[in-house]
């Protein structure tokens, strides 16, 4: 990396060493976690399950989970003293923007009902069909044409 203009110090042919890894490179998310998985340790038994994607916390009564991908995190339980504990300890680390309750993640189409959690890619399917000029197709009810 070359020395931003205005650098005092740096001699002809020198280089920088960058020190922070950027939004976008590749090695942003390993640096992000590196940074996260201490801190959820910190947090109390918050420890990582699968990869360091999935956090998970659980005693007799309360479950929380925390999932991260890249700069984005799904938080869920069934304590919302838990949760907010977790939201204020990460608000307290990093600067954070609490969306409400998720309706999509990575893709997916998140809905809350009384029966559970409905998940579905209907607009990962829907541009898919118009990315292959099927949009106006005839739908068929067997995936193969009847003998």
């Amino acid at each position: 990396m070359e020395p931003p203009q205005g650098f005092v110090g740096a001699a002809p042919g020198q280089v920088c060493k960058l020190q922070k890894s950027l939004y976008g490179l590749k090695q942003a998310s390993r640096q992000w976690n590196l940074e996260l998985t201490p801190n959820f340790w910190i947090l109390g038994s918050l420890s990582p399950l699968m990869s360091i994607v999935l956090f998970i916390k659980s005693s007799d009564s309360e479950f929380t989970a925390l999932l991260v991908y890249v700069d984005d995190i799904l938080l869920t339980g069934n304590s919302e003293s838990a949760l907010h504990a977790v939201r204020d300890y990460l608000d307290d680390l990093f600067t954070i923007k609490d969306l409400g309750q998720a309706k999509y993640f990575l893709g997916l189409e998140l809905a809350r009902s009384s029966h559970g959690l409905q998940v579905s890619q209907h607009k990962y399917l829907q541009d898919i069909l118009a990315d292959t000029s099927m949009l106006a197709a005839k739908p068929a009810s067997t995936p193969f044409p009847l003998a």
